[in-house]
């Protein structure tokens, strides 16, 4: 079900700048089950350690599922997200390492706009973004640290399908991507089958506490498995 990421090799490209080719996409099978996984599932069964902090969700709804397209900016600037969304393949998600900082948007509605037409599954950003209400009407899948109305400088360096950090996270050209309401979470295609087994087991044992939430008794079996073992 899973697909490996393309070996990264350099191609031809002015001094400051890296451009590695664009990632293998993720099995339509993969995207697929992931659909239907909560983010909360996927994160307990990464033993709650990994996923992208800090960032807001700017879209209304739209679930985030697709194949991790890196770039690595200077703060405040997006000359090499320009190049980038030409190399975009429909499936990938445009994760940007933009330090964090939030003193320029690196995105706005024209860029939704072309990467949409594009295929693009989505965008994760550790920067701001503009023209918010834009990315609210399309509910194209959009995670930024700010918003904010200042735009960039188009100056670079910058660098293409490398290892970026974001929100916390390492992430690697060729990661699985999966947002929803609650956050994102980031892993390696490997990991993508095992994932789905185990998260599929998570939601069944959820719904069996569900039912028997439902019964309306004080003393629940659940609540007990977790506090017994402190004498409570």
């Amino acid at each position: 079900m899973t697909a490996s990421v393309t070996p990264a090799t350099s191609v031809s490209a002015p001094q400051n700048f890296v451009i590695n080719p664009a990632p293998a996409l993720l099995a339509a099978p993969v995207i697929e089950a992931l659909q239907g996984i909560v983010v909360s599932h996927l994160s307990d069964n990464l033993q709650r350690l990994s996923g992208v902090r800090g960032l807001q969700r700017i879209h209304p709804s739209k679930k985030l599922v697709g194949t991790a397209f890196t770039v690595k900016t200077r703060p405040g600037d997006n000359l090499v997200i320009y190049k980038a969304l030409m190399m975009l393949q429909p499936g990938h998600v445009l994760v940007v390492d933009g330090g964090g900082d939030t003193s320029n948007a690196l995105v706005g509605e024209l860029i939704m706009l072309y990467a949409q037409q594009r295929g693009c599954a989505g965008f994760v950003l550790d920067a701001a973004v503009r023209d918010s209400a834009a990315f609210v009407a399309a509910d194209f899948p959009c995670y930024a640290r700010a918003v904010n109305h200042r735009g960039p400088y188009k100056n670079g360096p910058g660098q293409i399908n490398v290892p970026v950090t974001v929100g916390g996270q390492v992430i690697e050209p060729g990661d699985v991507i999966v947002g929803d309401e609650d956050g994102i979470v980031a892993f390696a295609p490997a990991q993508a089958d095992s994932l789905i087994a185990a998260a599929a087991k998570t939601a069944a044992f959820e719904d069996a506490i569900k039912a028997e939430i439902a019964n309306g008794k004080v003393e629940q079996a659940w609540l007990a498995r977790t506090l017994t073992p402190f004498g409570l």
